[in-house]
């Protein structure tokens, strides 16, 4: 079986290296192609970086990653993965694995995630994903674990192989030490994600905004409010379609 790896948090993410770590180490064959900058938060976005009708590429040797053929690539997670499947990288992968991301993508924050794009795009092609992230908070946590995000996504991994075509499966893992971990639940999405964007300061040239952990309330047994509880959430994901709503369409004539 063979797997792109990609993500939204770059080339130089140690998270990827651990998510392409994982799937070689369970037998399948990699190939990594990233952003060559970070692009968290640009969802499916489809623009290269700097020249509409070209993607820059370059082939790279990554330490962590001997073996396996790594690309930085000047474009987001979602045109990556689109390029891959027209061979843009060799020949087009069976299935996508994105990450292991940086923060957690739960809830709203699914509409956003470049992370969580690559999946999707791939679903576009029949070609099933993983999107992987771990909860992890810079102004809180002083450490990755990324062991623990290698150990948690080896079996949702293996499972996706087998799953129909198309299967859009959605990781979040709790940074912590893996004996720490409670286990996994499957979970529906929560109305709220467990990162917020926030206004610090703005004048007339521009607007400052940063990240903050969302403390709002959030519905038991949702993504949000497992991840808390030091629980991994696993959830299924469904493409884009169209809504079951009757338009008044000849009013509109």
């Amino acid at each position: 079986m063979k797997f792109l790896i990609t993500n939204d948090d770059g080339i130089d993410s140690k998270g990827l290296y651990a998510l392409a770590q994982t799937v070689t180490e369970l037998g399948h064959e990699a190939v990594v192609a990233a952003p060559s900058k970070n692009m968290s938060g640009v969802s499916a976005s489809l623009m290269p970086f700097n020249d509409h009708d070209r993607v820059a590429v370059e082939e790279l040797e990554i330490p962590d990653l001997e073996g396996i053929k790594s690309f930085s690539v000047g474009a987001p997670p979602a045109l990556i993965v689109m390029l891959s499947m027209l061979g843009g990288f060799g020949d087009p992968p069976d299935m996508v694995a994105s990450g292991v991301n940086l923060g957690p993508n739960t809830g709203r924050s699914t509409l956003f995630s470049g992370t969580i794009a690559a999946v999707k795009t791939a679903a576009r092609f029949d070609r099933s994903g993983i999107a992987v992230s771990i909860n992890y908070h810079p102004s809180i946590d002083t450490h990755e674990y990324w062991e623990t995000a290698k150990e948690m996504t080896a079996q949702p991994l293996q499972w996706l192989t087998s799953a129909p075509n198309a299967t859009m499966l959605n990781l979040n893992i709790p940074n912590k030490p893996l004996k720490e971990v409670l286990g996994f639940r499957q979970a529906d999405l929560a109305h709220i994600g467990r990162v917020q964007t926030v206004i610090t300061s703005k004048d007339s040239t521009g607007i400052d905004i940063e990240l903050e952990p969302c403390n709002d309330p959030v519905p038991e047994g949702t993504d949000s409010a497992l991840l808390e509880k030091d629980y991994a959430t696993a959830t299924t994901l469904e493409p884009a379609k169209e809504a079951d709503i009757d338009l008044p369409t000849e009013q509109w004539e």
